[in-house]
Parts: structure tokens; sequence; C-alpha cells
């Protein structure tokens, strides 16, 4: 899930939109972190003060403010620890080698694997200055035709990505290749299985019916995973420009349309019922906000990739969904984490599943 790492302003001292005091679980040694990185970079005199972005569901993100420097710090959350689905390094590397093909990537400051300086991996990475969409609002004044323009913009970059060549950013390897919609389709049902509780659905005649209707992959190449509104920075003097994208823990080798199904999961429309607008994480439905149909419409002229069976695509995003936020709740359920935040994210699974089952219901 999102985090937000960009301020409304750029000028150094100036308050981060999102960054927040850090909460009592969530802490580690400022003391600690500040040696070990100046052994890796030059910083100001004295120690940070260090604030915690509220709005990540998943690793934890910090801003590091020195006398003249923003610096943002990733590491994983308490609870799970699955290096799998928390890799630091991965994360750390997929930017850096996207850096020089992909202009879009914050800049990495260093990596570090030493469990003993806050007992668990992160790295840090410069902040990128700009604003960045929130739940209720853009953070910007745009009419509703800059608005619709900005919606193309967005789909450009995620356009930009796909097109990237991964042996060009050194992450040939960075993934497993053909069989990707298979596997998505068995990993995520079996990942929802284990992290089922009692107040959910089965998912069954979900996941029956993905199996069944999956098709082959179209092509493979880099992906985001988790695109969204509220993972884009717009320029600090040009709200219709994207100067970053954030948040690459999901980024992998994968079929682009099951990525723009993802990202299409979360564009909760202005005509949607008002169960699933409550649960909106980014403001895609403000005046001027395109459809979801608009945008695979526009994704197809762009990329030149046609969905042939777009209902498979919409079902899956929202069928991961669901299972990354049961995932999160799971989390909580076995008290893991005591974030209030978490504390209800069972309803939305249940809102979920009835969407997939209405859409199921309309292909037949």
């Amino acid at each position: 899930m999102s985090d937000a790492l960009g301020p409304t302003d750029s000028t150094p001292g100036t308050a981060v939109a999102g960054a927040r005091e850090v909460r009592a679980e969530d802490a580690f040694a400022i003391a600690g972190v500040d040696a070990w990185l100046r052994r890796e970079t030059e910083l100001p005199a004295g120690l940070p003060e260090v604030r915690q972005f509220s709005g990540g569901a998943s690793n934890l993100t910090y801003l590091l403010r020195y006398r003249d420097r923003d610096l943002i710090l990733r590491r994983p959350p308490a609870g799970t620890k699955a290096k799998s689905a928390h890799d630091m390094g991965r994360e750390y590397r997929i930017q850096a080698g996207l850096a020089p093909v992909f202009p879009y990537v914050p800049k990495m400051v260093a990596h570090c694997n030493d469990l003993d300086v806050i007992g668990s991996e992160f790295y840090v990475m410069e902040r990128i200055a700009g604003t960045i969409p929130r739940r209720s609002e853009l953070g910007v004044d745009l009419t509703p035709e800059q608005t619709r323009q900005l919606c193309h913009t967005l789909i450009d970059t995620l356009v930009d990505l796909h097109q990237v060549d991964p042996a060009a950013a050194g992450l040939a390897d960075l993934g497993r290749g053909e069989g990707y919609v298979e596997r998505q389709v068995s990993g995520w049902s079996g990942r929802y299985r284990k992290a089922k509780t009692w107040n959910v659905p089965s998912f069954e005649r979900v996941m029956a019916w993905l199996e069944a209707n999956r098709p082959a992959d179209v092509r493979i190449c880099v992906i985001h995973n988790d695109f969204r509104l509220d993972n884009v920075v717009l320029a600090p003097d040009d709200p219709l420009t994207v100067v970053g994208v954030l948040d690459w823990e999901l980024a992998t080798l994968g079929d682009p349309l099951m990525d723009l199904g993802s990202a299409l999961a979360y564009w909760v429309q202005a005509d949607d019922d008002w169960s699933f607008r409550r649960f909106r994480l980014q403001p895609s439905d403000v005046p001027g906000m395109i459809s979801r149909d608009e945008i695979v419409r526009y994704y197809s002229e762009k990329s030149g990739l046609r969905p042939e069976n777009w209902a498979f695509y919409e079902v899956f995003g929202l069928f991961r969904l669901a299972v990354i936020a049961q995932q999160i709740y799971y989390r909580y359920h076995h008290k893991q984490t005591r974030n209030p935040r978490f504390k209800n994210l069972w309803l939305p699974v249940n809102l979920l599943e009835r969407r997939c089952r209405r859409i199921i219901a309309k292909v037949g």
C-alpha cells in the first residue's frame, strides 16, 4: 500500500505532508542509523529529526530531516518477516537499476543489511519534492480538463515503464519470466487461504473462475504492481508533470496487463456505489477523472496491447487487492500490530469479493 514521501513545498525546513510522530511500536535508535549513514554519505552536523509517514500499510517509511537535507528510510514492518515480501535489498536494487532508464525513481543513498543497526534491513534514499495526491484531494487546484490531462500523463508514465528494457536496467533476472499469469493466480490464491480469518468470505468461487479463465502472458516487462495516484509525485511548479514514482516493493518482471488490472482495482470512480467509494485510497473520483473503461482504452491505444478478456484482469486486480488487505488485517487480528488503521480491513475484503462475483456474473 501507499507511502507518502513528498511535501507540497520543496523548500528545506517546511512541513512535509503526511509526516507524523513515530509510533512507539515502529521506533528505532536514531543515533545508530545516523552513525551508519555517516559512513555512507556526507551529512550536516547533528542528529536528524525523525518523522513517520502514516500512509504505508506494508513497509514502514520515515523522514530523516537534517538541517538542509531530507532523506527517506524504508524498513519492514513488525510481525510478519518473510524476506520475499519485505526484501529491502531488492527494492533498493530495482530503483538503482531503473534510474538511468526511467527517470522517475528516487535517488538511492545506501542499503543496510546489518541487523544490529535497527533490528532489520533498511535502505535510505533522497526525498523527491513535490505534491502527492491524497485520499480525498489532488493537493493542487486543477480544472476538470487539467485533471483529465493528468490522468493521461499518469497512464503515459505507466506505458513508459512497460517499455523499459529489463536488461538495460540490469534487471533481467528480477522475475521468473514466462508463466507469470499462471503463477500470480495460484500464488495469490495460496496467500489468501493462508491469511483467511473467520470474518471474511472464502473467495473459492472467484479463485476457481480466475484459474479457469486465465489467459497466456501478453509479454514480460518491468511492472510496478502498485501503480496509483498516491504513489506518484507531481512537480512543485507544474502539477501536470510526474517527477517521481514511489513504493517499488512489489515491482517485478511480469505481464503489463496484470499491472494495469492491479492499478485499476484502486481506481474508484464517481459513479461507483457508496460502499466502494468509502474505502477509496486516492482521489480518482474528483471532477475530470476519467473512468476505468477510458483508462483501458487509452492504455491500449498508447501501448498497442488490447486485452481480449478484460474481465479477467479486472477481477484479478480486485482479488489481489483483497488479499493485500487481508494479509494486513491478519497481522492486526493476530496482534502482530496494534495500528488502529487496520482494525476494519476485513470489511473491504467482503466488499471486494461481492464486486468480483458481480463482474463474473456479467460475463458468464
